[in-house]
């Protein structure tokens, strides 16, 4: 299938003078007239502009959401293992592009009143700015909670929507689930690259599970004065279950190679996919690869994630009756091998990580004569593609072209599984048509709804349910900023705080390295690189991002978030 490269576009020069609608410059001016909104072509390059909004692996040679989001359990960054916000800030992209991809829907959406087009299309392009504009919004209110509410194009003269407060984030989540239940009932498009209405089928999943979770786990103290709502978590719960029926019952199969997911070329024949960001050899590329074995230090999977990981006897380490030890053992290439410790887990843990550590002392060259470290000396090889690509593409920044999952049918059945989980209305059929098929893959018996209870369960929830949050931790690993919001959602941002959880700090079991240059705790294992002069403290502050003392002062019924 031919790549559409519509990823990388620059907002049309209707948008490039606009500022965040608390700007008080000018806006930009914009010939509005009914024949421009009654061409097709004009709205297909309005509406690609929000597909700049997937960050996937990133654009040339930044950073993406995969891989590189590094504060949660799952990963020690190499450098800074800090929260998002130390301090408040006083301007933010997070805020400011978010209020003009907003402004930029909203546009759409007014252009399509005087539009002469039939309906048909008409509800499609508004189905296409809807799921945008609820996109952008989903991400505003997981940041910052409480926002303004904006439907309309601002101008200078709407002076009570400029500078008005922030709405209730329950009253503009209510909306994203409109915007989205609009967009799965008339976007036409069927094109993977793009927004389809399987696409809005899938993010109203996302956005409603993670509705429905937080407002079960929520509290007043630490949320902002809003406690939990078990009325509104049923709600927001059936609603993922109802989208993701809808989707489990199309003609999406489960990719018989869970690494196929994250390291193809072409990912437009992947029976899995819903939803794509398309790379490009010489083209439209990447580095997430090149980073993975960067010799500045690349970010290594925390002991606590490789944990997680149960055994092939489907029991975790304190009670399976395999071979536990995870100590990496020198090999005839001077290497420290954890090949025996790969064999007995989890065929996902096989697949994630490389099967030789890579420390000070012992650096690992996995493509060519560049030698990286790891931080927690485990090397990550999830993304790697030795096949397709030449080592020169491999190892240096903005030469991967490999696809980029952003949605796909794993994710459904993880979002199904813990919203009937949550419901209490999980049965063994639920479990079989979902998570077990993941099992099945990662070479793992069958989930029962009676599991065995796991002494490492430190999240207050049922057998079940813990079992249900493993599963997906092992299968989204690293995966499009996923785990950190998860945490949000669960409210359990306190297992961050690395003074009372030091797992989330430690790597690779260095029993058998004699005097290893890396620090070591008193069991051997290895203390994750610049992490003993970075602890990191949780605050109940961190559920939200600071509002940018900027629009503060621009409007001043903007108030600021908690303790912050």
């Amino acid at each position: 299938m031919k790549k559409i490269l519509i990823y990388g576009v620059l907002a049309m020069a209707m948008l490039t003078g606009c500022n965040d609608f608390l700007d008080r410059r000018p806006l930009a001016t914009f010939t509005n007239t009914p024949s421009y909104w009654s061409n097709t072509s004009n709205l297909d390059n309005q509406c690609v502009v929000f597909l700049n909004d997937f960050v996937g692996y990133g654009n040339g040679i930044g950073t993406g959401w995969f891989y590189f989001k590094t504060l949660s359990d799952d990963q020690v960054n190499n450098n800074n293992n800090n929260w998002q916000f130390t301090n408040v800030v006083a301007s933010s992209a997070d805020w400011k592009d978010a209020f003009e991809q907003i402004r930029h829907a909203n546009y759409i959406l007014t252009g399509l009143k005087v539009s002469s087009l039939a309906d048909g299309l008409k509800a499609n392009y508004a189905g296409l700015a809807r799921l945008g504009r609820a996109w952008t919004y989903y991400q505003l209110v997981r940041q910052y909670g409480d926002v303004p509410w904006i439907e309309t194009v601002v101008t200078t003269e709407d002076y009570d929507i400029m500078f008005g407060p922030r709405l209730d984030r329950d009253v503009v989540m209510d909306s994203v689930l409109s915007d989205l239940s609009y967009a799965a009932e008339h976007i036409t498009w069927t094109n993977k690259q793009r927004f389809t209405a399987d696409l809005a089928l899938a993010m109203k999943s996302e956005v409603a599970l993670y509705e429905g979770t937080y407002c079960t786990y929520r509290n007043a103290t630490d949320n902002a004065g809003k406690a939990a709502n078990p009325t509104r978590a049923k709600t927001y719960l059936e609603a993922c279950v109802d989208a993701c029926n809808k989707l489990m019952a199309k003609n999406y199969t489960l990719s018989p190679s869970y690494k196929a997911i994250y390291n193809s070329v072409d990912l437009s024949t992947n029976p899995e996919i819903i939803f794509y960001k398309p790379y490009s050899k010489n083209k439209f590329m990447h580095s997430t690869i090149d980073y993975t074995m960067n010799t500045s230090g690349t970010h290594g999977m925390t002991k606590d994630a490789f944990d997680a990981y149960l055994f092939l006897d489907g029991k975790p380490k304190s009670t399976t009756t395999l071979n536990t030890n995870d100590a990496a053992v020198l090999n005839a290439q001077d290497q420290y091998s954890i090949s025996s410790a790969l064999a007995v887990r989890d065929k996902r843990l096989q697949a994630t990580l490389d099967t030789v550590l890579a420390f000070k002392g012992h650096e690992r060259s996995r493509a060519g004569s560049h030698a990286f470290t790891s931080s927690t000396g485990y090397a990550i090889a999830k993304y790697d593609n030795v096949v397709d690509l030449t080592t020169d593409e491999r190892n240096n920044t903005n030469k991967q072209f490999t696809d980029c999952p952003i949605y796909w049918l794993s994710m459904i059945y993880l979002n199904f599984a813990e919203a009937k989980a949550e419901l209490g209305t999980l049965t063994q059929a639920d479990l079989d048509k979902s998570i077990n098929k993941l099992q099945a893959r990662a070479g793992l018996p069958a989930m029962t709804l009676t599991p065995a209870a796991d002494p490492a369960n430190n999240m207050g929830v049922s057998d079940l349910l813990w079992e249900v949050r493993r599963v997906r931790r092992c299968e989204l690993m690293f995966d499009n900023w996923i785990r950190y919001w998860d945490l949000v959602r669960w409210h359990k941002l306190d297992l961050l705080d690395s003074e009372n959880h030091p797992n989330i700090y430690l790597g690779a079991n260095l029993t058998n390295v004699t005097s290893p240059e890396v620090d070591v705790n008193t069991d051997k294992y290895m203390i994750g690189s610049n992490t003993l002069a970075q602890v990191r403290k949780y605050e109940k502050k961190h559920y939200f991002y600071p509002i940018p003392t900027g629009q503060i002062t621009l409007n001043g019924k903007l108030t600021q978030n908690p303790d912050w």
